[in-house]
């Protein structure tokens, strides 16, 4: 299709049907089909397993915790204390990070993890862009890691979903399955999550192949043929970001119109590495240990034909996980928590940090950066209230 035709659009789910959670309720295998581990790609061109190993998810119930693969798992809270001087809600880097500066300073954190802990990169199997390990991380091993030093200095870590919150007066208070947790002060740290196309295909393959970040996982597709999904600035973004490591990159758009901006929408058609497809659907994702391609659907004519592809990136969009909080504090029109002072909310007491409140960065180093401040502020706060001393293990 000729770029001059191109409308904008307002849809920016790109018409897909939003995934409620990506855990949802199912249980993460990193050992793949055949019980080995996974191999990261090669130099100059040696051959190679393909990207992010052997992941695969089955199917559990919804009261069971994911399973972090040498890591503690939890279940129900088995009558642990419910009351610290700060609660965290969310255990992904930002959450993690968050317990362990409040931990160090002696606030007594309860993180209340969810039922899926760790956040999305429970959902990578190659970590390499996080400073510290130079020869790359699995990213449930890098979150495993967050956990065991937060609960070294002190935290008490809870794998249970919030119900609700009342944020309207000291101590705040959150449940989850039936108990009431109580804070001083509170740390939002809920985070982000992609939106996909609700194929039982792409599920299977999620980080075997299938990815929603480009900035994480692009590096391992050097010199293979991919494709992004998406009619947005961000898939237009990342394909055009793709194609310094990829040979060819595929932009699939279901319509025939795009939302991204001219700008963006000129600068991908004048790619020489991007070949654009619209009124095109994804039906499939084909391959069983790895992507080896997908099951194309053209929506105008209803025809469908099979493109051979290495990589698959979603690029729709993400929902904020600000559900429980919309009734207290501020959300801005794509959902995500709005900060008035540095990590401080519309609620003197309530910080929110990481991808729950960035929908520009969204990378693990940024998010441990923002635990790190709103724990910070939250030590702050406590202590120009008289409930923390002043004798902390920060420095500033």
């Amino acid at each position: 299709m000729d770029r001059n035709d191109n409308r904008t659009m307002t849809d920016d789910s790109n018409g897909e049907r939003p995934a409620t959670n990506p855990f949802g309720s199912l249980k993460i295998d990193f050992g793949g089909a055949n019980g080995s581990s996974p191999t990261a790609p090669g130099a100059l061109g040696a051959a190679v397993s393909p990207p992010f190993g052997g992941i695969r998810l089955i199917d559990a119930e919804p009261s069971e915790a994911v399973a972090v693969p040498g890591g503690p798992t939890h279940g129900m809270d088995s009558g642990g204390r419910t009351y610290g001087k700060v609660l965290i809600i969310g255990s992904g880097p930002a959450g993690l990070t968050a317990a362990i500066y409040a931990a160090r300073a002696n606030l007594e954190p309860i993180v209340l993890a969810g039922s899926a802990p760790g956040g999305q990169l429970m959902l990578t199997s190659d970590v390499e862009n996080y400073p510290g390990f130079p020869q790359g991380i699995d990213g449930p091993d890098m979150m495993t890691r967050f956990r065991e030093q937060a609960e070294r200095f002190g935290s008490r870590i809870v794998d249970v979903d919030v119900d609700r919150v009342d944020l309207s007066e000291r101590p705040f208070r959150a449940w989850a399955r039936g108990i009431e947790y109580r804070g001083e002060s509170v740390i939002v740290a809920t985070g982000a999550s992609a939106l996909w196309l609700d194929l039982e295909s792409e599920q299977r393959l999620r980080g075997r192949g299938v990815s929603a970040c480009a900035t994480c996982d692009g590096f391992f597709f050097k010199g293979r043929e991919i494709a992004v999904v998406g009619g947005g600035d961000s898939a237009m973004e990342e394909a055009n970001y793709l194609t310094k490591y990829a040979s060819k990159v595929h932009l699939l758009h279901r319509r025939d119109a795009f939302r991204a901006s001219k700008i963006m929408i000129d600068r991908t058609y004048d790619n020489p590495k991007i070949d654009v497809h619209t009124n095109t659907a994804v039906e499939e994702v084909l391959g069983d240990a790895n992507v080896e391609g997908l099951r194309l659907l053209d929506t105008e004519s209803g025809d469908r034909r099979d493109m051979p592809i290495e990589g698959l990136f979603i690029a729709i969009g993400h929902r904020p996980n600000t559900d429980v909080f919309k009734d207290w504090l501020d959300v801005d029109e794509k959902g995500y928590l709005v900060p008035h002072r540095h990590t401080e909310s519309r609620i003197p007491g309530v910080f929110i940090s990481g991808d729950v409140v960035d929908h520009r960065y969204r990378q693990a180093v940024t998010a441990a950066g923002d635990g790190a401040r709103a724990a910070i502020d939250a030590e702050r706060w406590l202590e120009s209230e008289g409930i923390a001393e002043a004798s902390t293990a920060t420095a500033w």
